[in-house]
């Protein structure tokens, strides 16, 4: 391929009539090559252009510098001429404005001699070149076509019938071409210019006003020139075709110069399109020719060549930039009134130089390979020629050449001949590559000119060799050579292969020809007719010998010397004839049957009735023969072989066992020594535990302790649950990923289930062992079931953990042959739920929907009760409420009349015996059952948890509806009088007599419409076998409540357990529904389990993030904390100060919109030092004792709350600590708290936040996106084995360096006076508690137990858990859940029994007369609450005594009260409540003997609960001897504490010798505000009351001192406090409104501003306090009312 530029020549013609009739000037002046033009307005304007050639043709022929016609062929023609010769495209066209010149540079004047154009000189001269070739091998033919386009359409010019308009279409080889063009052969010069003068004579030529004859089409001739060369040497024949194509352009005119309208108008403007779009392609190809922008591939893509604009562009598309050899004539205008459109001419002209072309030679490549081959073997004939080396070349053709078969004499010259031929190869260099090379060239020449036939008969002959090489390995073909395998022949013996493998036998066949076919290896001396290879087989194995006789033609098989050959089982040695069916073995391996086609004709002709063999005969069948005959007994062999392998076993299993036994004596060794090591040193350890340990003598409160302990140890089960729950995950999340891959739709997640009065445990959930530890178990049994939901059915059941894993087993099952069975085989499946399908359960047509219980307290008086009880499901949730009627009747009284529909069913007779109650009894207690109702602290089961040894009552004990004097109490008067009143009501339960209630269900209500037919049934809680039930009715889930109206009569001669009944327990009623299918939650979601029972939806807030690991410090292994010492609660501010202009680092600006306390986000600069400072508030006590902060380390960088703390964070950064010490409060931290005590320990680090090398703290942080980093402070404390450590999140978002922060953005700061400072608020608080606990006893069972690792199967990958989308099976948090479902379960019952004694109050209240007060008032007495009796109560000899013991009692109470509430600091506060105060207050109380009972009612002791810690109802799990307060967080009461403190003030020092384990934990703030607002606080210094803003936030109450203040300036923790109140209290300050909340550390007396404001704060506080003060104000006002 030639790439070439296109070549360009300018000519100037003379001046025409017109321009000398406008007497126009010369523009034009050219030197050389380069052409000048000058600007006729602006002479020294002149613009010069460097051409290939520039024709000067202004002047007259006497010019020495004139260019003449000849001139223009000779340097243009000429040369295009040659390359048409050479096979290249060649292209002529003339380019300019209208009479330029250039139909007269390509046509010329033909009738004068000497002005031809190019044109008819380049077709003569190609004729000439033609005649005067003398090369007889050369032919030549020319082909012309003339044609114009006219107004973009293409005419012939050459065929006078072709009038019309030619199509121009486009070949994918040959590219754009004309249709029906006419293309005329030529044979001389004349036949073109006849030709040539038609076409000229057709053209379209009009005038105008700058040309008479002005061309108006384009005129294209092409000249199609065909070489043929005849290769004599191998009789080919090769050609190339050249196009030729000359062109002459219309000229570009103006409307205006020309003068053009009309016809010649349009044409002009169809012109100058054409004309135009060449501009543009000129332009193009330039643009993408030109140096800069080769290489660049994006250029490619732009540049675009729009050859399709214009049917002259389209078909020279290969003469403009493709595949030709082109050359342009660019005409000009020398006058000045032409100048733009000469400029413009030579501009075009200018780009056009920049075009390559790409020209090839159009001959066939298989043809111009061999001529260049030719070239390439000439050329080093000329080198070995040139090296004297030219008899080589003759005689290596002579050695080609010669005969198969060479006589002895040729071979020794020929073999001489070579040898001197090395000789002097050696001696010439580069002579044997050159000879090489020859040789190989010559050789590719004999390929490509090879005929088709001879390629066939190489073929050919390949193929036999083929088929020949086959038949030699065994493998034929078939006659039409299209089919390789096995085909036995017809006439032909030959032998079949057998192998072990019966699809490999009969796979080889290997013919027998006539006369001898030898056998054996490929590297025998002499060729092997079947070639045989491995073990045994010899280099001439055997012969067989094909010949015909007499009687037919047979073969023997003769074996060669020392060769192994079996025919049938025996090894021959000698010829053997060989029968049709012969088995023979070669060597060992190698096994064949001979057939003989003939001869199994012939024998089956002559015996057709000849039974087939009854075992085939196959390799099986011949190496059975070859053992028979050789007389081997495989059976004794493999005998011998196993017999042989189980010794050398027993031998490896000896030694194996010395060596583990060697191994087993090395170890015991070194453990002695290392035994020994410990004893030498550590020998008093040893004597210890040699001493035989004494039974230590327990007293009988210390074994009744000993034993409430133990059973309260054995009722966490937290530990065995989650083991349970880790151990089987993987079980249920298989279970899941099989249901979702068969599409069973059904669900399978863990559910914890106990053992109590509303979910009581079915039998087919317990273990087989539950009946029999049943007695020996204290607490409820909670057991870990799996919850099966069935979508399909809307049904759910409850597997055990064996039952789950039995039914997976047959879903494995089911999973396997999934594939097998059909689609609706499966449909048909799924339709069974009883023993087919293990995903589905027969499910009942009724539901349960809760239970309710209903107590017959009511009949001990006997009054009528109408209860409406809830009805509470198994997880808690009440479904619905039921109206139920209990009376005491006559016998024979009949049922009211309530209508129709009342089902009035007869008496039913139920007898209790004493001995079946009594056992139920038991059991239930056994379990912690206890009717009476269970406690929250018997369902704990949260390890660690209610462990205090704090014990306030219970609900019962403050109800009191139960209380009944226990067996070692003292006799009371009053209470014997009590008992004296109740037996006189009970009357009509004499034992013995027959006593006849009624029950009557009447409505139940609010029952969910997805239970369609309701219906109730009730029975004794130890009577499960006799129940009532009522019809079912429907329900709709609206309109009136469901009336049952179902009366039931029940008669029981009345024994002890009955009245014992009636007094505890209550009866169970079940509501059942027909459940209608609702759809579950679709399954691989992440709520594929149902809702999670929680005790409050909390809404999003920042998670609590892991402490960021320390860079400085060495990781510590964390001890294993024991039992807790002390718990402070710390308030942590933390603040971050940005330096500012003058020097000083101010904090930075905190925006508090969240509204949430501890939230906050800091308002950061770009570009700014900063400090980090934070200040850590909390009580003082001498446990607290900060030493040093050893590290603050900061990281975790992110844009999202949350955190992953798996992946290793590489910009933690540890902070340079600057200062740190105890600092004195500030003054709006000095909040008063009574007497503020707290200390103050700040710490301030340098943060220079570009040390991260984060983008987030690097960047202004864009718009609604937040900044999140974690800090973490190390601190070592005093007596602490570890750090402690402060984690806290925090939030930033930086501004610009300039950009102006406003103080606070609140809205609620906005609007305010703006009392309060900014500087105040910007800052960020966090609550934490910490813990102080002993160092564990690494010992003891409980923390081994603690310490026992699961494994955790929920993390273990199972077939098909990619489909369940990141469900994972339930696990720590279940647990929590079902203890809270649990205490929710508990408190119902408490609730439900405390509205059953307030109904039946009210009743005998309301309907007893005002004549049996002794009976009413031993009654309430029974009802209401009785308190305890204080210490020096059993004493009642004189009124007096103990009236004035109680004064004494009360005074020194409110001493301790005063003194307990302010400290020691504020000590002059005391003196003011002097000795005549008090004096006054005893004597107020001994006047008002009511209000003492009041107070005495309403002490500490039975309105001070624990918060957090549930309460005691059952003797079992009760201490034996509770104390009644409830302050300090520790084991001791405040007392033994203070006592204690006095005896050990001068061990101060051993006791700080102890280590602790300090743990520090950020509380959640709580969102729900259960009170907030302004409160009065008694000041210490003024003895005057403060006003403060107080949110209620359980169980913290969070303190501001303004409802403004977006701080928190302190906190108080209601779980380790108590609120008192009595009305003495406010008579002794002389204060309404007043209740006292008491911590550990101090006691603060707060003020409401009226009664109402009271209660609702005492309510936040502590609601059950605020719920018994109502009840007694209820009941003193009734009393009032009454007397």
């Amino acid at each position: 391929m030639a790439a070439a530029s296109v070549k360009v020549a300018v000519r100037v013609r003379p001046f025409n009539s017109r321009e000398i009739g406008k007497d126009s000037k010369c523009i034009i002046q050219m030197s050389g090559n380069t052409t000048t033009i000058i600007n006729p307005k602006q002479a020294k304007d002149s613009k010069s252009f460097n051409f290939d050639y520039s024709y000067w043709s202004h002047t007259s022929p006497e010019d020495v510098n004139f260019a003449s016609q000849m001139r223009v062929f000779k340097d243009i023609g000429e040369e295009m001429l040659l390359h048409a010769f050479e096979g290249y495209n060649v292209c002529i066209f003339a380019y300019g404005q209208t009479g330029a010149g250039k139909s007269y540079t390509m046509m010329g004047k033909q009738d004068v001699k000497d002005q031809q154009g190019i044109i008819p000189l380049l077709c003569e001269d190609l004729f000439t070149k033609i005649i005067d070739n003398t090369d007889n091998s050369m032919s030549y033919s020319v082909e012309v076509s003339y044609m114009e386009i006219y107004c973009e359409r293409v005419r012939d010019l050459l065929n006078p019938k072709n009038k019309g308009n030619l199509r121009v279409r486009e070949h994918p080889l040959m590219g754009p071409y004309v249709e029906d063009l006419s293309k005329l052969a030529v044979t001389s010069y004349n036949d073109i210019q006849d030709l040539m003068d038609s076409g000229n004579k057709a053209r379209t030529v009009a005038a105008t006003n700058m040309n008479e004859t002005s061309s108006r089409s384009h005129a294209v001739f092409n000249i199609i020139f065909t070489q043929k060369r005849q290769d004599a040497e191998t009789d080919n024949t090769s050609e190339k075709v050249s196009k030729i194509s000359l062109v002459d352009l219309a000229g570009s005119e103006r409307a205006d110069s020309t003068g053009a309208k009309g016809t010649r108008l349009k044409e002009g403007a169809n012109i100058n399109k054409s004309l135009t779009t060449l501009g543009k392609v000129i332009s193009a190809l330039a643009e993408v020719d030109s140096g800069p922008n080769k290489n660049k591939k994006k250029k490619k893509v732009e540049s675009f060549i729009p050859y399709r604009d214009s049917v002259l562009t389209w078909l020279l598309r290969e003469n403009l930039g493709g595949n030709s050899r082109t050359a342009m004539v660019a005409a000009l205008s020398p006058a000045d009134i032409n100048y733009d459109e000469t400029l413009s001419t030579l501009r075009y002209a200018d780009r056009a130089k920049q075009i390559r072309c790409n020209a090839v030679i159009n001959e066939d490549p298989n043809n111009r390979l061999v001529r260049e081959l030719k070239e390439e073997v000439s050329r080093l004939k000329d080198l070995l020629y040139a090296q004297g080396l030219g008899d080589i070349i003759e005689m290596t053709n002579a050695m080609t050449g010669m005969s198969p078969s060479p006589s002895l004499s040729a071979l020794s010259s020929r073999a001489g001949s070579i040898a001197s031929l090395h000789d002097r190869i050696m001696f010439s260099p580069g002579s044997e590559e050159a000879i090489e090379r020859l040789k190989e060239t010559e050789k590719i020449i004999a390929e490509l000119n090879e005929t088709w036939e001879e390629k066939l008969r190489r073929t050919e002959a390949i193929r036999m060799e083929r088929e020949a090489l086959l038949a030699e390995m065994g493998v034929a073909m078939r006659e039409d050579g299209g089919t390789v395998g096995v085909f036995s022949p017809k006439k032909t013996p030959h032998l079949v292969n057998l192998n072990e493998d019966p699809l490999m036998s009969e796979c080889l066949l290997y013919y027998i020809k006539d006369g001898i076919t030898r056998v054996g290896r490929l590297d025998a001396s002499s060729r092997q007719d079947i070639v045989l290879s491995g073990h045994f087989i010899k280099d001439e194995h055997c012969t067989f010998t094909s010949s015909t006789g007499p009687t037919g033609e047979t073969v023997v098989l003769e074996p060669c010397e020392g060769a192994e050959t079996y025919v049938n089982g025996k090894r021959v040695t000698e010829p053997t004839v060989l029968i049709s069916g012969n088995r023979i073995i070669l060597g060992k391996s190698h096994v064949f049957r001979f057939n003989h086609p003939v001869q199994a004709r012939a024998e089956r002709e002559r015996t057709p009735c000849a039974e087939a063999p009854a075992e085939p005969v196959d390799w099986a069948f011949a190496q059975r023969e070859l053992l028979d005959k050789q007389g081997i007994d495989m059976k004794q062999e493999m005998e011998q072989r196993l017999q042989e392998l189980e010794d050398q076993y027993r031998k490896e299993r000896e030694e194996a066992n010395n060596l583990l036994e060697q191994q087993r004596l090395d170890y015991e060794s070194k453990l002695e020594a290392l035994q020994k090591q410990v004893d030498r040193y550590y020998p008093e350890t040893l004597e210890e535990e040699e001493e035989p340990e004494e039974e230590v003598q327990w007293t009988e409160r210390e074994r009744e302790l000993a034993v409430w302990s133990f059973r309260k140890w054995r009722c966490y089960q937290f530990t065995s649950l989650r083991d349970l729950l880790w151990g089987n995950a993987i079980f249920l999340k298989e279970a899941n990923a099989i249901s979702v891959e068969l599409k069973k739709k059904v669900q399978f997640q863990f559910v914890l289930l106990t053992d109590t009065l509303y979910s009581p445990l079915p039998p087919d959930l317990l273990p087989a062992e539950a009946s029999k530890d049943r007695e020996k178990r204290h607490f409820p049994r909670t057991i870990v079931a799996v919850e099966v939901q069935d979508q399909k059915n809307g049904a759910t059941h409850y597997w055990t953990l064996e039952k789950l894993r039995q039914r997976l087993d047959l879903m494995r099952e089911m999973y396997d042959r999934a594939a097998d069975v059909p689609n609706n085989t499966t449909e048909d499946c799924e339709n069974v739920m009883t023993g087919g399908d293990p995903f589905y359960d027969r499910f009942p047509w009724f539901r349960l929907v809760g239970r309710a219980f209903v107590y017959l307290s009511n009949l001990l008086y006997p009054v009528p009760l109408v209860h409406r009880v809830a009805i509470v499901s198994e997880k808690g949730e009440v479904k619905g409420f039921l109206r139920v009627a209990v009376q005491a009747i006559s016998a024979d009284e009949e049922a009211p009349d309530y209508g129709s529909g009342v089902r009035q069913s007869g008496t039913a007779k139920i007898s209790f015996e004493d001995q079946q109650y009594e056992k139920f009894q038991s059991e239930s207690c056994s379990v912690g059952l206890s009717r009476t109702g269970i406690s929250q602290e018997e369902l704990r089961i949260v390890e660690g948890e209610g462990q205090s040894a704090e014990m306030g009552p219970s609900a019962d004990e403050v109800n009191n509806n139960t209380c009944a004097a226990g067996a070692d109490e003292p006799e009371n008067p009053l209470k014997a009088g009590l008992e004296g009143a109740l037996d006189a009501a009970l009357e009509h339960l004499r034992i013995g007599n027959v006593f006849t209630f009624r029950v009557t269900v009447l409505q139940a209500s609010s029952i969910s419409a997805e239970y369609a037919d309701i219906f109730c049934q009730f029975n004794f809680i130890h009577r499960h076998d006799e129940a009532f039930s009522t019809e079912p009715l429907k329900n709709t889930g609206r309109g009136p409540p469901l009336g049952f109206y179902h009366v039931q009569n029940i008669a029981v001669e009345v024994t002890k357990s009955f009245v014992d009944y009636i007094k505890t327990q209550p009866i169970v009623f079940e509501v059942f529904g027909h459940y209608q299918k609702q759809p579950f939650l679709p399954l691989c979601k992440d709520v594929i389990s149902p809702l999670r029972p929680c005790r409050r939806q909390f809404p999003r807030v920042m998670p609590l993030s892991k402490p960021v690991p320390a860079t400085k410090l060495t990781a510590m292994t964390r001890p294993q904390a024991g039992p807790c010492h002390c718990k402070y609660d710390l308030m942590v501010f933390f603040e971050i100060c940005e330096l500012e202009a003058n020097g000083d680092y101010i904090p930075a600006v905190v925006d508090h919109r969240g509204g949430m306390p501890c939230h906050g986000t800091f308002l950061l600069h770009q570009g700014l030092q900063r400090r980090i400072t934070v200040t850590i508030v909390h009580e003082s006590g001498g446990d607290m004792d900060w030493k040093e902060v050893r590290e603050l380390v900061v990281g975790r960088l992110r844009n999202t709350p949350e955190s992953d703390e798996t992946i290793i964070d590489p910009n933690i950064l540890s902070l340079n600590i600057l200062s740190a010490g105890y600092v004195r409060p500030m003054h709006d931290d000095s909040i008063s708290l009574g007497v503020d005590h707290r200390t103050f320990y700040r710490f301030e680090a340098a943060w220079d936040s570009s040390m991260h090398n984060s983008l987030l703290l690097n960047r202004v942080t864009p718009y609604g996106e937040k900044i999140y980093m974690t800090l973490s402070a190390y601190l070592e404390m005093e007596n602490c084995t570890q750090p402690a450590v402060i984690t806290k999140d925090i939030c930033m978002v930086f501004y610009s360096r300039d950009t102006k922060l406003s103080a606070s953005r609140s809205i609620r700061n906005l609007f305010g006076t703006g009392s309060l400072r900014a500087a105040d608020g910007n800052r960020i608080t966090g609550v934490y508690e910490v813990s102080l606990c002993h160092l564990a006893d690494a010992g003891s069972p409980g923390m081994q137990r603690r310490r026992r690792r699961v494994l955790d199967t929920s993390v273990a990958y199972v077939r098909g858990e990619e489909n369940l989308a990141g469900w994972r099976p339930r696990s720590d948090s279940l647990i929590l859940d079902h203890q809270w479902e649990l205490e929710k379960l508990s408190l119902l019952q408490d609730v439900e029994k405390t509205k059953h004694y307030l109904l039946l109050r009210e009743k005998l209240e309301s309907t007893l007369l005002m004549g049996q007060e002794c009976l009413q008032s031993c009654v309430t007495e029974e009802l209401s609450e009785s308190p305890q009796p204080p210490e020096g109560d059993q004493d009642v000899g004189s009124g007096s005594e103990i009236t004035t013991e109680r004064q004494r009692e009360l005074a020194a109470k409110c001493l301790r009260l005063l003194t307990h509430s302010f400290n020691r600091e504020y000590s002059h506060v005391c003196v003011s409540a002097s000795e005549s105060k008090i004096s006054e207050m005893s004597v107020t109380m001994l006047r008002d003997s009511t209000s003492i009972s009041a107070l005495n009612t309403i002490t500490p002791s039975s309105t001070c609960p624990s918060l957090v810690e549930g309460c005691y109802s059952n003797a079992e799990l009760r201490p034996p001897a509770p104390r009644s307060r409830a302050v300090s967080p520790g084991p001791e009461t405040q007392q033994d504490a203070e006592a204690k403190k006095a005896v050990n003030g001068a061990s101060d020092t051993k006791l700080r010798a102890r280590k602790y384990v300090p743990d520090i934990q950020e509380i959640r703030v709580s969102p729900i505000v259960s009170k907030k607002g302004y409160i009065h606080f008694l000041e210490p210094h003024t003895n005057g009351w403060v006003k403060r803003y107080v949110v209620v936030r359980r169980p913290y109450v969070y303190i501001y001192n303004t409802e403004r203040d977006t701080v928190e300036r302190a906190i108080l923790n209601l779980s380790l406090a108590q609120v008192e109140y009595s009305e003495d209290q406010q008579a002794m300050l002389k204060t309404p409104n007043t209740f006292a909340v008491c911590t550990e550390h101090r006691g603060i007396l707060l003020q409401a501003t009226n009664d109402k404001e009271m209660h609702d704060w005492l309510y936040a506080f502590n609601p059950l306090l605020a719920g018994t003060i109502r009840s007694k104000l209820s009941r003193r006002r009734a009393g009032q009312m009454r007397m």
